[in-house]
């Protein structure tokens, strides 16, 4: 493992032993204040994202189900264009599952584990101990608990200690406060709020999504998402609004350097990315 400083992009490698007390500088802003931890393979990545409604890949605007733009009634197609491109994961969301609180698109998710061999993680509907297990069980790498984090957050702690590192958490903000039910519903909640409740719960990954800006093109909240990051010391994944070349150059900024990655929809499929650009700029830092 090593240590670095975003501001220099310097590395240091440190022992094991010394993670705990690393982990406390970067959170708590001390002596060495822009510090955090990595892995010797710590790159950002940019994550394609398929979401799912009534069976197809679709996009949709703010988050609201009767805005949504179909891009591929084919989602294992599309996973398979996404493998071919280069990109290292997938992510998928089962939107009609976000609303009902159950699995509903499950055999498009089947059908894409079936056509890639990309590692995939799953959100939308995901609530009990039994669905989680099923999910892993039949491939997807990493399961991510959203709703249930703010209802059971007992439940998320005891699927990350019977999953180690496959157990993300994701938190999506409306107006500063985190929105639940398909984002149907807001909590009182801020999510740094939330995400303190995991800091040692051994979750793999934070996803923070700026409901305001997904699907519209305007560009990622990276001061939110940092300021979130450096909160605590789970490794954070922005999404909504990542929308041209340019917001994939600002991930790679010192500034930003906490964020493990981002999450891409819309700009990819409607070509404002070019995939072979924006993964051949990531893999140059």
């Amino acid at each position: 493992m090593t240590v670095v400083d975003p501001t220099t992009r310097t590395r240091w490698p440190v022992h094991d032993l010394c993670m705990t007390c690393l982990r406390s500088v970067h959170r708590d802003n001390d002596t060495y204040p822009s510090a955090t931890i990595v892995s010797e393979a710590s790159r950002v990545i940019l994550f394609p994202a398929i979401d799912l409604k009534d069976g197809a890949c679709v996009r949709l605007k703010l988050g609201e189900m009767d805005q949504a733009t179909v891009f591929n009634e084919d989602p294992a197609a599309q996973a398979a264009i996404f493998e071919r491109q280069g990109f290292e994961w997938l992510h998928i969301v089962d939107l009609n599952g976000a609303f009902a609180g159950r699995p509903v698109n499950a055999s498009a998710v089947e059908a894409i584990l079936a056509k890639v061999k990309m590692p995939v993680q799953l959100g939308g509907g995901i609530r009990e101990m039994a669905t989680i297990e099923a999910w892993l069980a039949k491939g997807i790498r990493r399961v991510i608990l959203g709703t249930v984090a703010v209802r059971d957050p007992a439940l998320v702690k005891a699927a990350c200690a019977r999953f180690p590192g496959r157990i993300a958490v994701g938190i999506d903000a409306k107006g500063g406060k985190v929105a639940v039910e398909g984002w149907a519903e807001t909590s009182e909640l801020t999510a740094i709020e939330l995400a303190r409740r995991f800091e040692d719960a051994g979750v793999a990954a934070i996803i923070y999504t700026d409901i305001d800006r997904d699907g519209v093109l305007k560009g990622l909240n990276l001061p939110s998402t940092v300021e979130l990051a450096r909160s605590m010391s789970i490794p954070v994944i922005a999404s909504g609004g990542l929308a041209s070349i340019e917001d994939v150059k600002a991930l790679l900024l010192p500034e930003n350097a906490l964020l493990e990655g981002a999450i891409s929809g819309r700009a990819l499929y409607d070509g404002r990315i070019d995939p072979a650009e924006a993964l051949a700029l990531l893999a140059s830092h």
